[in-house]
């Protein structure tokens, strides 16, 4: 057997080397944490509530392309209603989160497309059946 052929079957037998997905941007971070919130606000409304505090929560709808966001993030983590329930007080922590990594971190790679506050209060539901061409 050659000297050279082993290496060459040991490494054909390896198989291709992984690869590594590249890492998080700022944007898909910020986009990622703030479906997560929405997520968990919604169930947290949609549970049978064990604290009648979860009622009074401000709402919680994200466009992390809205400029009012900052202000509502910043709004939700300083209510009062809920002072330690621990569904609430996780919430209030990714929101935290979400609103330092937007404030901060990613300020140069964020771009608001919108300032209307309302959007945020009474958002517009999305469509699940595209419009008619024809009609």
């Amino acid at each position: 057997m050659r000297p050279w052929l082993l290496p060459l079957l040991l490494l054909l037998l390896a198989g291709p080397p992984a690869v590594r997905p590249a890492p998080p941007t700022c944007y898909s971070r910020m986009l990622g944490l703030s479906r997560e919130i929405s997520r968990d606000f919604q169930r947290l409304q949609a549970a049978e509530p064990s604290e009648l505090c979860v009622m009074y929560l401000p709402r919680l709808y994200l466009d992390i392309h809205n400029y009012c966001v900052l202000a509502k993030l910043r709004d939700f983590v300083a209510s009062p209603h809920c002072w330690r329930v621990a569904p609430v007080d996780a919430l209030k922590d990714k929101v935290r989160k979400l609103y330092t990594i937007m404030n901060s971190f990613c300020r140069r790679d964020l771009v608001f497309l919108s300032d209307d506050c309302s959007a945020l209060d009474y958002p517009i539901p999305a469509t699940t059946v595209p419009p008619d061409p024809q009609g």
